[in-house]
């Protein structure tokens, strides 16, 4: 359990982030969050801290990215008291859908949302654990444009640097708790 307050939330983080070479392919590093999901204390802060910069800016909706950003998305939500929308992989949402194809560092996927989730008075804030090449964050900013609503910015976890995903998000706003 984290106690010590004194090192700073983004090394206590890094610290609970385990890496696993070689998942869910072979020269893919991926970044295991089970252990600090498993730290109910720091996984609080780290919640607050991804919604902080949020707060107060007219957010409405926050989408959450399947699987890992409705960890974090749902409870962002509640923290910022707005609707959470759930981006779904294909063949997930029972209801008339808007679809993105996109790639990731690793193949190809497709995001959906419930086409009547987002309107055109939508603020909607962007929330995942992984930011890497950008396809995954670009594709739900593409379902939002085409809903009518607008991204007022994005919060990740970890972002993945060297993947120069940032460049493909159109200049919005990231917040990204932890940087490689």
């Amino acid at each position: 359990m984290s106690t010590d307050h004194a090192v700073p939330l983004t090394t206590r983080t890094r610290t609970a982030i385990r890496d696993v070479p070689d998942f869910p392919k072979p020269g893919i590093l991926f970044r295991d969050i089970t252990p600090l999901l498993a730290d109910a204390s720091l996984l609080r802060e780290v919640i607050a801290e991804m919604a902080r910069p949020f707060a107060g800016v007219g957010i409405t909706h926050v989408i959450g990215v399947e699987s890992r950003g409705f960890l974090f998305g749902v409870p962002i939500a509640q923290l910022l008291a707005v609707a959470f929308v759930p981006a779904r992989k294909p063949g997930k949402l029972p209801r008339a859908t808007v679809s993105e194809p996109f790639a990731l560092e690793y193949g190809a996927d497709t995001l959906s949302i419930h086409a009547d989730a987002i309107d055109e008075n939508a603020t909607v804030l962007i929330v995942d654990d992984v930011l890497a090449t950008g396809g995954t964050v670009a594709a739900v900013l593409s379902l939002v444009g085409t809903c009518g609503g607008t991204v007022a910015g994005i919060s990740i976890l970890i972002e993945l640097s060297s993947l120069g995903g940032r460049a493909v998000l159109n200049g919005l706003p990231v917040h990204a708790l932890v940087g490689y």
